[in-house]
């Protein structure tokens, strides 16, 4: 016959090996405030602006070439 105390100790063992175990979730706000670094090339818009400035001026005076 087993005795009361192996048991005990067993299941002490096996609650606080199981407690152990259980994954924590911690929300911390950042130390540092959020950058958003937009690196946005507009140069491709001034391009085409200018081109239909100069297809309209080509246009208007053709007479040029």
């Amino acid at each position: 016959m087993i005795s009361v105390f192996p048991r005990f100790a067993v299941m002490l063992l096996l609650i606080l090996a199981t407690a152990a175990c259980t994954p924590t979730v911690q929300l911390a706000a950042p130390k540092d405030p959020i950058t958003i670094n937009l690196n946005v090339k507009i140069q491709h818009e001034i391009l085409v602006k200018v081109d239909r400035e100069i297809d309209n001026l080509l246009e208007e005076n053709s007479d040029l070439f």
